[in-house]
Formats: C-alpha cells, structure tokens, sequence
C-alpha cells in the first residue's frame, strides 16, 4: 500500500514538474522578443544586429529616446493615439452593450436571424470592404481626418457578441424585477445590466485598446497629414529610403507597448472574470 502511495506521489510530482518546465518554456518565449526590444532600445544601429547578442549593451545609449522626442514629434503622435484610442472604446462600450441588450434581454421578430446575419459580418476581411469604405468616406468629406477612423471603428460585432454572451448568464428574473418596479428597458440597462457588466466591459476595454493603439492599416489609407499621425504610423516614418535608425525604432516601440502594459495590470482582474464568465452554466 505504501509503495503504491510512493509511485503515485513520485509521478504527480514528476507530472508537476514538467508542466511546469513547459509552462516556463512558453512564458520565455513569449517574453524574449520584448526583452530583445527593451535592450535594442539602447544601443546603436551596428550593436542591434550584433552575433551573438549582447543582452545588456556596453554602453546605454539614452539619446535614442530623446531623440524620438524631438525628431519625430512623438508626443502629437502619443496624443493623436490616445485621443482615438479613448473615443473609439467609449463609443464601442457604448454601441456594444446597448446592441447586445437588445439581442439578449428584449424579444422581437428575427432577432435571433438577425443577430446571425450582423455576427456574418466577422468573416468578411477587412481587404474585401476596404476600397467600397474608403470610397465612403471620400464622399462623405471625412478623408484625412481622424472621424474617419473614428466612425469604421465606432461598431463591433465582436464586442456585441462577447457582450451579449455576459449579457445571457444574467437571469431574466432580474429584469422582469426591474419591469415590475418601472423601469424601461433604458433604465434596466443603466441600472441593472452596466453595473453587473464590469467584468466583460473591461474585457472589451483592453481588445478595444490594444486594437485601435497597434492598428497600422486604417490610419495608413485616412491619414496623410503628419499632424494627424498616430504612432504605428510614426514608426513607419523612421524607416527611410536610405537608412533605419533601429535603436530609435526600438525605443518607440517600448514607450508605445508601456500604456497596454500598465492598462492590462489595472483590468487584469475583471479581464480574467470575463474570459471565464458563462463558461460553466448551472
């Protein structure tokens, strides 16, 4: 009996340990890039492509981050990111909670057809859409302006249907209670479903960040003025026809990653609640 209690206690523990190996494993791989970026940050274009790496430069050069201040006007382009990044999410919070309460909690004709037909719109590629949209908001007189950008991205099925998944595992007592006691249906939204919806909100807050401040794309096709520009599309002005000045590249790119960084550890609570929300019924 104690030899069988061994065995099993030995191999749980060999099990243990290899899952751990694997997991330390993973998290090292997904972290050396960012590590390789921080100490690129400080060196010079001929110490960047060094073999073997130097991990920790001989000499810290901290010019490239003040230079990314001064030449490329890094705090309009910080500022013209941020402004976007915050409209964007605002609205689609918006959009996203008022449309998935509609398709969770109010009964209409078609709405499960119709909430199929709006989620359709996920697999169509953004390449496909691209030309017509642009067309769009050409004739709309909206073309380098941030309200383009504001305007294609104010909507998201994916943040409908992430919300209205949340919105699903709240029990209909709930808003039969609010009818009861006069409430509309603005009302049970405002006051029942917004406050129990922190987990999911900031689920769709971080997606909707971390996509609008790395989007490349959409500002590369509305945006020409340089005063408009964001970051992803300063850090494209760095590369030039003659030379790439990677240090300083590299050193935008650890001040652009800082406020998505620092934004998940603020969120990463209700993050984790709204990943594994509804995900066991009862």
């Amino acid at each position: 009996m104690q030899t069988a209690v061994k065995k099993h206690t030995g191999g749980a523990i060999i099990l243990n340990v290899v899952k751990y190996v694997v997991i330390l494993t993973l998290v090292f791989s997904m972290l050396l890039p960012f590590i390789w970026m921080v100490s690129a940050s400080f060196k010079t274009n001929l110490e960047v492509f060094e073999v073997p790496i130097r991990w920790i430069p001989q000499t810290f050069h901290f010019e490239n981050y003040s230079n990314i201040w001064e030449i490329s006007n890094y705090p309009r382009m910080f500022f013209n990111t941020v402004k976007l990044t915050v409209i964007i999410t605002v609205l689609q919070l918006i959009t996203s909670t008022l449309a998935a309460y509609a398709f969770s909690k109010i009964v209409f004709p078609e709405r499960d057809k119709l909430f199929l037909v709006y989620l359709a719109t996920l697999m169509v590629p953004f390449q496909v859409i691209m030309i017509p949209q642009f067309s769009i908001i050409r004739k709309m007189g909206l073309a380098n302006t941030h309200m383009a950008l504001i305007l294609i991205q104010a909507f998201s099925p994916m943040g409908v249907f992430l919300v209205k998944q949340f919105f699903d595992g709240i029990p209909n007592e709930l808003i039969e209670a609010g009818r009861i006691d006069g409430l509309n249906e603005f009302g049970i939204y405002s006051r029942i479903m917004i406050p129990l919806s922190k987990p999911v909100m900031a689920t769709l807050t971080i997606f909707t960040v971390t996509t609008v401040w790395n989007d490349f794309l959409a500002p590369l096709i509305y945006i020409n003025d340089a005063k408009l520009f964001t970051i992803q599309l300063g850090l494209r002005n760095l590369c030039s026809e003659f030379t790439t000045e990677y240090g300083q590249i590299m050193a935008a790119s650890v001040m652009s990653v800082i406020p998505i960084f620092l934004l998940y550890c603020f969120f990463q609570r209700f993050f984790e609640e709204g990943m594994v929300a509804g995900a066991v019924k009862g």
